[in-house]
């Protein structure tokens, strides 16, 4: 039996997108397959894909020579989150950009569609939403221009439930809404305190509506703005590609299979920012997100 702890960098990722992590070269169905089998076990017990992990939970799979050709001693560069037949959910690193706004540069999509070509699933992405280019966490990137319209007709009419994290300048109260109208229309965004150190706080932001570079400008108005956007407050972050806002939890609804919660668990270099600016450990972290996930929910 392989056995594997998830750690800080796991924490709220779905079981079947952890395997994937550790078989990158998987067929889309294969690590699905082993949690329904029972190979893949959580702490010892059998799961669902859509499980979320917590920190220190151990995950542990069945060996066999199959399983073991596929394990690899390095993540993708791919980090894909949920994937079926019609779109593939991914974790945007901070600095890259959705699609290439250069020629060479770098993006999500040719990103993501090398990655398909390189397991043997090619296929061509749309982007269902977007984050701007310094913003990391979870996208939708559909899997043909039908599933983009469908997708992208309920991102339109009903919008997505997201949950953000901020790294913000000082510290403001405790929870608070910012309801200033933005290109003339109502906007509103919630948010809650998660941690606080030195003059800066780590905030969950709760989008209610979709205005461009909504939470950057909102917390900008209000004196608190994201650390490292310099459109809306202060300078670039020293040794990180972007600024920190992430994207952490998507609520998708499935047309067949119903609402699907996905969390994209925060980079590394986030992290740092963490420990930097707010002097607190991951595991401070992942407790206090822990308390405050169900009170965002009704907040």
């Amino acid at each position: 039996m392989l056995t594997f702890e998830v750690t800080h960098n796991d924490h709220c990722r779905r079981l079947e997108s952890f395997l994937r992590t550790l078989m990158p070269s998987a067929s889309p169905g294969y690590c699905r397959k082993l949690i329904k089998n029972g190979a893949a076990k959580l702490n010892a017990a059998v799961a669902t894909p859509d499980t979320l992990l917590a920190v220190n939970d151990r995950v542990t799979l069945k060996e066999s020579a199959a399983t073991t050709s596929l394990l690899s001693p390095t993540r993708p560069e791919l980090d894909l989150l949920y994937e079926d037949d019609q779109v593939a959910m991914v974790n945007k690193p901070a600095g890259l950009p959705m699609h290439r706004t250069a020629e060479r540069e770098a993006n999500l999509v040719d990103a993501g569609m090398a990655y398909m070509a390189w397991r043997g699933t090619p296929c061509k992405l749309y982007p269902v939403n977007r984050l701007d280019r310094g913003t990391s966490g979870a996208v939708i990137l559909a899997k043909s221009s039908s599933a983009a319209g469908m997708f992208g007709r309920q991102v339109k009419e009903t919008g997505l439930d997201k949950l953000y994290l901020a790294l913000v300048a000082e510290i403001p109260d405790e929870s608070g809404v910012i309801a200033e109208p933005l290109d003339g229309k109502e906007s509103e965004t919630r948010y809650t305190v998660l941690l606080h150190g030195a003059g800066n706080a780590l905030l969950a932001v709760t989008p209610i509506s979709g205005r461009m570079h909504q939470i950057r400008r909102h917390l900008g108005m209000i004196g608190h703005p994201v650390l490292g956007d310099k459109r809306y407050g202060l300078g670039e972050l020293p040794d990180y590609d972007g600024f920190a806002l992430h994207s952490f939890r998507t609520v998708v609804v499935r047309p067949e299979a119903g609402p699907l919660t996905v969390c994209a668990p925060l980079p590394e270099g986030f992290w740092g920012l963490v420990e930097r600016y707010l002097g607190e450990q991951p595991e401070a972290v992942v407790r206090r997100l822990d308390a405050c996930l169900g009170g965002m929910d009704g907040m």
